[in-house]
Order: structure tokens, then C-alpha cells, then sequence
């Protein structure tokens, strides 16, 4: 009969038979790092994997500590190292004892190809950023409807400045259909009248963080009318959205703080700035009443009547001077007229007699020359026509004949 075997006893069991196993305690394994992690003592946790399997594998820092290069996902590496049994998990792992690299992964040279397509294109520059609102009214928030990201965001936000209003746009952050999903949620996020946008998820492989390496998340994010910031993963994780967004932050709860101001921030600016308001109001009160002493000093303020009583008089005088003047200039005036008169008057009397004897000439000569003067002596004018004949031959048989008279005129006709 078998004996009855706790869990304990069985991974021990077999974390026995693999630590004895001759050919599992000296491994060379090839393969892609994949959710690389990095411990804060110092160690590093990761999976190594090919086409078809993975496993689980730890490099403590005794021996990371002597790498010459920094391990990351996607990098293709060759170990040496032992399999080991982890008996309180009662999984196995490749405890590496050294590592070198082992050329790119494949989803590290499409991260880079792409990476490099985009900053030539200029999704990258500085001069397409946007800068984020200084107190944002509402925030989008485009992540897993479940998870530590959206709690850390919602919690970070309501602490900080629970003002501030919070719209979740659900999506899926990886598998299929990830991408579409994120791309349709930046859209409806631009549609609504959020101020600025988080984009994020929670840390991961760079098989989890896949979905925002992809063209047309970045695409949609360098064309969003709102700013984004972007938060994948975790802080040594670096994904494209990262560099297409506005700005990243190393952690969804770092984003939550970048993109609201701290209660206690908001607090102290109010303070200093009411500070600043009352020394201004205090040193404008202080001139104005150094201002108000001197006008009180001052004798005309107190005796008004003195300044109208000299402007008065001023008044005056200009008026006794001005009526003296006008006079003054008057009286010279008359005299130069009246002394011009007497210079003038007998030459242009003589002028207008010679002028007057000239003209009574000239109208006895012109009454002598007038046609109704002549007439009225007897004579007459014969016409043909309105024209004066001058001579008979200027008349044939049948003419009809003007006689001007000075009393009128004659008709006839030549026979």
C-alpha cells in the first residue's frame, strides 16, 4: 500500500530527483526574453521562450550584477545555468548562472523597424506635442474596465483633486482585437469633451504590451485633437505609444498625477498668490494715504477760497488789460483810416469827373450811329429776306420787299 503524500512531499520529491539530475545541472538554453522584470534587490525575473514553449527563469544579483549589457524583452539570448524546483509553487525555472546575448528577437526588430518609420515620418517631434490643461474639468481614461491600472488612475485622481471629473472608455489592452478596440476608444474619447486623455494598462511581457506597439494605435494617437498621456506598463517598459503620445509616464498612477494638480499644491499657489494680492493692496494703501496727508498739508486745500479769491483778481486784470488794448489798437485804427480818407478823397474825385466826361462822349457818338436815330430822321431801310439791300441789283422781279420805317414796316412785291 502506498503511503499517503502531503504537496510539500511531492515537489520536494522532485525537486530532488532534478537538483541530482547530472544533465539539468549544467543547461545551455537559447531563446527570447520575454516579461522581463527587475527585482529591487537586484535580481531579475523572466521567461525565456522559442516558437512552440517557455520557461520560467531567475538570474540572482550576484550574477546579474556582472552582465555587460542590459537585458531586455525581445532580446535573444543564450544562458547557462541549472534547472531548479521552486517547491512553494511547485514549478521549475532555470536558476542562470551567466547569460550573453544572442542576436534580436523577432517583435524587437519590428518594434525598432517601426519605431524608426514613424521618427522619420515626424510623429515624434517635440513640435506636434500638446501641452496638457493646467486644472482639467474631465479625464478620459481609456484602459481595462478591470484591473490595478484603472484603480490606481481613479484612486490617484480622487485623492489628489476629487474635483475633477473621470470618463472611462473601456478596451481591450491585448489579445485580439486590442488594437481596434484602443484605436476606437481614442476616437469616441475625441468625440466626448474630456480635457486630456490616459492611455494605459498595467505592466507585462512585450507580448502584453503588443497592442500599443502597434501602427495604427500610434497613428491614432499623434491624430488625437486631445492631449494623451501615455502610461504602459511599467516604468522600464517602453512601448511606441510612448514616444507618439504628448507625454508618458512610467506608471498609470504616475499619469494620474501628472495630468491634476495636488489639493495641497492648488492650496499653497492660493496662499501665496492671497499673499501676494494683500502686500500690493497694503503698499498701494500706504502710498495712497502718504498722498492724502500731503493734500491735507497743503494751504490752498484748506483755504479753497484764497485760490478763487487771486484768480479773481487775476481775471480781472487780464480783462482791464485786454479792454485797454482793444481800445489802444481801435483808436490807431481810426486814425490811419480817417488820415488815408483826407489823402485819397481829392485825386479819385478828379479821376471820376475825367472818367464821367469820357463816357458822356462816347454815348453821344453811339446815340449819332444808332439805326433808330436815322429812321426817326426820315429814313428807311430796305430787306429781302432780313438782309439790307445795298443795291438794286440785288432785287429781282417778284422779291418780296422789307421797308423798315421808324414806325414799322412796308411789305411789296417787284413787277
Amino acid at each position: 500500500m502506498n503511503d499517503v503524500l502531503s504537496v510539500t512531499d511531492i515537489n520536494l520529491y522532485i525537486k530532488n530527483v532534478v537538483d541530482t539530475d547530472i544533465y539539468l545541472r549544467n543547461v545551455i538554453v537559447k531563446g527570447e526574453i520575454s516579461n522581463l522584470k527587475f527585482h529591487t534587490r537586484g535580481h531579475l525575473y523572466f521567461s525565456l521562450k522559442d516558437e512552440n514553449s517557455k520557461i520560467n527563469a531567475v538570474m540572482f544579483n550576484y550574477k546579474s550584477l556582472g552582465l555587460n549589457f542590459i537585458p531586455k524583452d525581445g532580446m535573444n539570448v543564450e544562458v547557462r545555468g541549472k534547472v531548479s524546483v521552486f517547491p512553494q509553487g511547485g514549478s521549475y525555472q532555470i536558476t542562470v548562472t551567466s547569460m550573453k546575448e544572442d542576436g534580436v528577437g523577432n517583435l524587437y526588430i519590428l518594434f525598432e523597424e517601426l519605431k524608426k518609420k514613424l521618427a522619420s515620418e515626424g510623429l515624434f517631434d517635440v513640435s506636434h506635442k500638446k501641452k496638457l490643461p493646467r486644472i482639467p474639468k474631465k479625464i478620459g481614461v481609456i484602459t481595462a474596465s478591470t484591473g490595478a491600472a484603472v484603480k490606481d488612475i481613479i484612486s490617484t485622481i480622487n485623492r489628489r483633486f476629487p474635483l475633477c471629473e473621470i470618463i472611462l472608455f473601456p478596451t481591450l489592452v491585448q489579445g485580439v482585437g486590442a488594437k481596434e478596440n484602443i484605436v476606437k476608444m481614442i476616437i469616441e474619447a475625441n468625440m466626448s469633451d474630456v480635457d486630456v486623455i490616459i492611455l494605459g494598462r498595467g505592466g507585462g511581457s512585450i507580448e502584453d504590451l503588443w497592442a500599443f506597439n502597434e501602427e495604427i494605435v500610434a497613428r491614432a494617437v499623434y491624430n488625437s485633437d486631445k492631449p494623451i498621456v501615455s502610461a504602459v506598463g511599467h516604468e522600464i517598459d517602453y512601448t511606441i505609444c510612448d514616444f507618439v503620445a504628448d507625454l508618458r509616464a512610467p506608471t498609470p498612477t504616475g499619469a494620474a498625477e501628472l495630468v491634476v494638480p495636488s489639493k495641497l499644491e492648488i492650496l499653497k499657489y492660493l496662499g501665496d498668490y492671497q499673499a501676494r494680492i494683500k502686500s500690493v493692496i497694503n503698499s498701494k494703501l500706504t502710498n495712497y494715504t502718504n498722498v492724502l496727508k500731503k493734500l491735507e498739508s497743503n494751504y490752498i486745500l484748506k483755504n479753497p477760497l484764497s485760490m478763487y479769491e487771486v484768480e479773481e483778481q487775476k481775471l480781472d486784470n487780464i480783462l482791464e488789460r485786454l479792454t485797454s488794448l482793444m481800445k489802444y489798437k481801435l483808436d490807431k485804427e481810426v486814425t490811419y483810416l480817417n488820415t488815408l480818407c483826407k489823402n485819397i478823397s481829392p485825386n479819385i474825385l478828379n479821376k471820376l469827373e475825367k472818367e464821367k466826361t469820357k463816357l458822356e462822349t462816347i454815348e453821344a457818338k453811339l446815340n449819332l450811329l444808332n439805326p433808330e436815330n436815322i429812321l426817326k430822321k426820315g429814313y428807311s431801310l430796305t430787306l429781302i429776306d432780313g438782309k439790307i439791300v445795298k443795291s438794286v441789283k440785288e432785287v429781282s422781279k417778284g422779291a418780296i420787299l422789307t421797308t423798315k420805317l421808324s414806325d414799322g414796316n412796308i411789305m411789296s412785291e417787284v413787277k
